[in-house]
């Protein structure tokens, strides 16, 4: 649609200094002849577009021009505040609310009360995540590798890393990175990255494959778990599952079905339901928690022994 590559045209201008004609020719796959139409079309929006001709020229747009915000939709608009809003709330600096005001200087239609979308990203991990999160956008944006101590199922290991994309997904953040060890891209979870820091050591750009992000990667599942929770945890089983993980059995009860991912995630998180769950599959997962209630009851059992203070 003619709207569609204006707008395209548009940003190639505000983006780059300068283009010809035959390169947004070849871009757009349209005629030199469409896209010089194109550019007095945009002339007559309003916006300050000038060409060059012969050695050295070209079509460029004014130094200083802002996009008139007209462009976009009220909705869009709203889609744009409620991003940059939810990317503010895991900052650690001011820029995207600075953003939103140059966006939304002049119109009272855009004001905060008006929003219909209020995002929050930001966890209860924000006064460690933000620095980290500022940190590798630094060595994204400059092409330096990445430096950290990374906590794994596996143990601990020191990793140097190219890293390419900021990833948010189930409510945790990773970093795509080329990994020196693995030999190999990875998502690591930045709450398990520790001592940071960005490398002196520049990198050139891979060809960059994009991440697999569907569930069957990151929850990749493998452990099916069949168990009964009392009816009075219904809400969370949806919240965490959805409201098709279970069936109502006839005593009131409710029998789970699920994959899980992690034997530890699993044991800690059916422990969370104190008393008002039994896991029923796996066996390995029942001895696991009748262990480990054992060992508690034993535990607490036993007498508090109160220490004394040292004198000082």
């Amino acid at each position: 649609m003619k709207i569609d590559r204006l707008i395209g045209i548009l940003s190639v201008l505000l983006q780059e200094e300068k283009t010809t004609a035959p390169k947004l020719a070849e871009k757009f796959e349209v005629s030199r002849r469409t896209i010089n139409r194109d550019i007095e079309d945009l002339g007559k929006a309003g916006i300050p577009v000038s060409t060059m001709q012969g050695a050295g020229g070209g079509i460029r747009i004014m130094d200083g021009y802002r996009i008139d915000r007209t462009i976009l939709t009220s909705k869009e608009m709203q889609m744009i505040l409620a991003g940059l809003r939810s990317l503010d709330s895991v900052s650690g600096s001011s820029y995207y609310s600075r953003l939103m005001e140059k966006l939304q200087t002049g119109s009272s239609e855009f004001v905060s009360g008006r929003d219909s979308m209020l995002i929050d990203l930001s966890s209860w991990y924000k006064g460690s995540l933000a620095p980290k999160i500022e940190m590798i956008q630094e060595a994204i944006e400059n092409r330096r590798l990445l430096d950290f101590m990374y906590y794994a199922p596996s143990g601990e290991s020191v990793r140097t890393v190219e890293p390419y994309y900021i990833v948010f997904k189930w409510t945790s953040w990773y970093v795509w990175a080329w990994c020196g060890k693995r030999k190999d891209f990875r998502l690591f979870k930045l709450n398990r990255m520790d001592q940071v820091s960005v490398s002196d050591t520049t990198f050139v750009c891979r060809e960059v494959p994009m991440p697999d992000l569907s569930n069957e990667k990151i929850f990749p599942g493998g452990i099916r778990v069949k168990a009964l929770f009392d009816s009075d945890v219904k809400w969370r089983l949806v919240e965490e599952f959805g409201p098709h993980c279970f069936s109502e059995t006839d005593d009131g009860r409710l029998l789970f079905h699920a994959e899980y991912t992690d034997m530890e995630n699993l044991v800690a998180w059916i422990l969370t339901f104190g008393g008002k769950a039994e896991v029923l599959e796996p066996p390995e997962v029942r001895e696991r928690i009748c262990h480990i209630a054992e060992t508690m009851g034993r535990i607490y059992q036993k007498p508090v022994k109160r220490s004394r203070e040292r004198k000082q």
